[in-house]
């Protein structure tokens, strides 16, 4: 019987720093909940009390498979824009795709586990 791998994104905070695309040369938090829902922002944005909490109906689902040994997709849509990213833990690369309803964009970066 295989083991069970656990998820490295499931429940964890990582921050996500681009290369190119619409976001180059940012560093954005997110925080991939175990019950399915992601919450980001840029890294040097506002999180004061205010602006920290969204109800999980406000947060949206995302997606986490495993594609190899250290290697996991991860996919959602937010706020008219998906991201659909692969990232190998073995060198903490990002490669993948961000769209919205015109535009779309191949993206590359680097990440890092917070927590």
């Amino acid at each position: 019987m295989q083991a069970v791998e656990t998820s490295p994104i499931r429940g964890r905070k990582m921050r996500f720093t681009w290369n190119d695309g619409p976001t180059k040369g940012k560093t954005y938090e997110h925080m991939f909940y175990e019950n399915g829902t992601v919450d980001f922002h840029a890294a040097d944005a506002d999180r004061s009390p205010a602006t920290q909490e969204k109800s999980p109906q406000q947060k949206p689902a995302y997606a986490a498979e495993r594609v190899a040994d250290g290697v996991y997709a991860v996919s959602y849509l937010a706020k008219g824009y998906t991201l659909t990213a692969v990232l190998n833990f073995g060198d903490r690369r990002i490669v993948g795709f961000a769209s919205d309803a015109s535009h779309w964009y191949p993206v590359h970066g680097s990440f890092e586990v917070v927590s």
